[in-house]
């Protein structure tokens, strides 16, 4: 019983329970961990960030600087991550074709290839968001009632109701998003362009913007109830029941003044 005891009591015992622990809790975590929607998106391989590089020297590296530290106006992109490159080179914003308060979408400079060349290099960088994954951006996986809620506290006071864009100050303006990809809308969520603030996981989760994708999804589809108005809300609505309003009274008002001659 003694030496029983004192075994129980060894010095090492400590040390030995957290090894333990340590394996199980690995364990655990290699059979129950996800390996679905925040997956990380692959490695790129040095011929692909040297091909970026080289890609970069050649179009983007004249605003951007050799280093791609910026300059007076034109923002660094060390720790941009892959995202925003996949966002704005995909959109066709940068290149940027002429100063302005804002950049346009236009079609791509770059294939699908030369644009991930490009993140990659950019990503090599400094560490920022990467290109979100297949099952992030599938709508068909999230809960669209739940991305109105959403899209309507967090983004309708830019993109309207629906997400068919608007005016903005300084000649500067929020965009449709019925026709950009779902990618590239979590990655503008994630990245920020222009006028856009940062949705950060704090903000919205990944779940969260999924949803807003799944909302978005199904916007821009025909309007069930006939005439789309712009789907601009109440004030293209309101104008028009104005525009009707006002014929009803004239046409009243000649009606009544036929009866009286």
């Amino acid at each position: 019983m003694k030496a029983l005891a004192a075994r129980r009591h060894d010095r090492r015992a400590p040390v030995v329970l957290l090894l333990l622990a340590l394996l199980l809790t690995g364990a655990l975590y290699a059979v129950l961990a996800p390996t679905s929607a925040d997956a990380a998106p692959a490695a790129a391989t040095a011929d692909e960030v040297e091909t970026g590089e080289k890609l970069f020297q050649a179009n983007c590296a004249t605003c951007h600087g050799p280093e791609a530290t910026g300059r007076e106006g034109v923002p660094s992109l060390v720790g941009v991550g892959a995202a925003a490159v996949d966002f704005q080179v995909g959109t066709g914003r940068m290149p940027l074709q002429m100063n302005g308060p804002q950049a346009p979408a236009k079609p791509a400079q770059f294939d699908e290839e030369q644009i991930a060349a490009l993140a990659a290099y950019v990503a090599s960088l400094g560490a920022g968001p990467s290109v979100p994954t297949a099952e992030q951006v599938d709508g068909s996986l999230g809960d669209p009632a739940n991305g109105m809620a959403l899209f309507r506290t967090n983004c309708a006071m830019c993109h309207n109701a629906v997400g068919a864009g608007g005016a903005l100050s300084e000649g500067k303006w929020a965009p449709n998003l019925w026709e950009t990809t779902p990618t590239h809308v979590y990655e503008a969520m994630v990245t920020g362009p222009q006028s856009m603030p940062v949705f950060n996981e704090a903000t919205l989760t990944s779940e969260e913007k999924r949803d807003i994708i799944a909302f978005l999804d199904l916007q821009g589809q025909g309007a069930p109830g006939g005439l789309s108005l712009g789907s601009l809300g109440p004030v293209s609505e309101g104008l028009w029941a104005w525009v009707v309003g006002m014929g009803l009274l004239i046409g009243a008002a000649v009606w009544i003044g036929a009866r009286s001659s």
